[in-house]
């Protein structure tokens, strides 16, 4: 029987504008999760979980808070000397040359590549999401329904019109939409494409000579498959969550703490990451400490409750913190009460401040306090 050679390219280059100014100075998928993590350690770990190692990571947009994250990629068993992990940054001199206008856009540029790499299929992810997957399970469903594309799927509760929207019919996509103002079905693509190689390249080389050029993959790649080619559809029934903007990214932390989010600690499908070591977490005579996660390295002497800290924060003596999540080298002053956050790394809370993202930001039910202390309502972002 043969097996079938797979490429993935983690799509890691877009500018993260959803998120306002946590993104301002690092790559959305450098992005800290679970105090401990980056967003790019889940695609990573269900890769080394499924036992596919051949990654090409298309980077773009501040590649340098990535780059020092990947490493060699020996986190996640990618420091091979055939296969492995393969950065592949925006250049000029040539063909595909210059920066991407989406993510298929970005695939495009990476074609003269793929042909010469010469896999049979390429498995295309996003670096935004946390959920696990078993990669190897989307591979069977691609090869019993004979499909030149396989879309994984998920229901979500609200905002589909936030996504690409699917229709299926016994098991076989039949509608795609992109972002629609008034989605059909609750069913979306969760931004996991398995793609027959050369009907992945014919297409792309179809629409540029038709189009001019490519944008995101909902506007022209996806819905001219689903016309012209076979595309299955391969559901994803477990935790999945779009990491994508300030709100989100505060429920992805509190679904961890409630115990209903993605499980970071199972030992038979660890979630692997390149963290440095530090200390654990420690909690002073005096803390109060509640339903939170605490990095290595970070301390509490004042009260903190349904929150993440990451690695280095210090909640001062008289400090209070309650649905928050703190990044990196955070300090909280003694004085201060802060409710309903995101607190940028570096950042430093002065004592006297008050502040309560559910009351400032109804509609998002949190602010951000970036890097420098100024506050960002996520509902009229600084940015895109």
């Amino acid at each position: 029987m043969h097996t079938p050679r797979i490429l993935t390219l983690i799509l890691a280059g877009g500018t993260g504008g959803r998120l306002g100014s946590l993104t301002d100075h690092r790559a959305k998928p450098a992005m800290p999760v679970a105090g401990s993590y980056r967003l790019i350690d889940i695609p990573l770990s269900n890769l080394h979980n499924s036992g596919l190692s051949d990654v090409w990571i298309v980077e773009q947009y501040k590649p340098k808070s990535l780059n020092d994250h990947l490493v060699s990629g020996r986190p996640w068993d990618l420091d091979r000397t055939n296969g492995g992990l393969r950065v592949l940054p925006p250049y000029q001199g040539g063909d595909g040359e210059g920066f991407a206008e989406g993510n298929a856009d970005a695939l495009y540029r990476q074609a003269d590549y793929i042909r010469d790499y010469d896999p049979d299929l390429v498995l295309v992810l996003s670096a935004d999401h946390l959920y696990r997957l078993d990669y190897r399970e989307v591979l069977a469903t691609h090869e019993r329904a004979g499909a030149a594309l396989t879309v994984v799927t998920t229901k979500i509760r609200r905002n589909p019109s936030d996504h690409g929207v699917v229709e299926v019919e016994g098991g076989f996509v039949t509608g795609f939409e992109y972002k629609p103002e008034k989605p059909k079905t609750d069913l979306v693509a969760a931004e996991i494409f398995l793609y027959d190689t050369a009907v992945l390249l014919n297409a792309m080389d179809e629409l540029m000579e038709r189009d001019g050029q490519l944008e995101d993959y909902g506007d022209q790649l996806i819905p001219h498959l689903v016309k012209t080619e076979k595309v299955a559809e391969h559901r994803l029934d477990g935790y999945w969550r779009d990491m994508g903007t300030p709100s989100s990214y505060h429920e992805g932390h509190m679904d961890l703490i409630d115990g209903r989010g993605l499980d970071f600690d199972d030992p038979q499908w660890p979630i692997l990451s390149a963290s440095p070591r530090r200390l654990p977490g420690f909690a002073g005579e005096a803390a109060r400490v509640s339903s939170s996660l605490l990095a290595p390295g970070s301390r509490v002497e004042g009260s903190v409750r349904r929150s993440v800290l990451g690695a280095g924060v210090l909640v001062e003596a008289g400090a209070e913190v309650e649905n928050c999540v703190l990044l990196g080298d955070v300090k909280i002053r003694s004085g201060a009460k802060l409710r309903n956050a995101i607190v940028d790394a570096g950042a430093v809370v002065g004592g006297g401040t008050e502040l309560d993202g559910a009351e400032l930001d109804p509609e998002a039910a949190v602010v951000v306090v970036g890097a420098d202390g100024a506050v960002e309502t996520p509902s009229s972002p600084s940015k895109g």
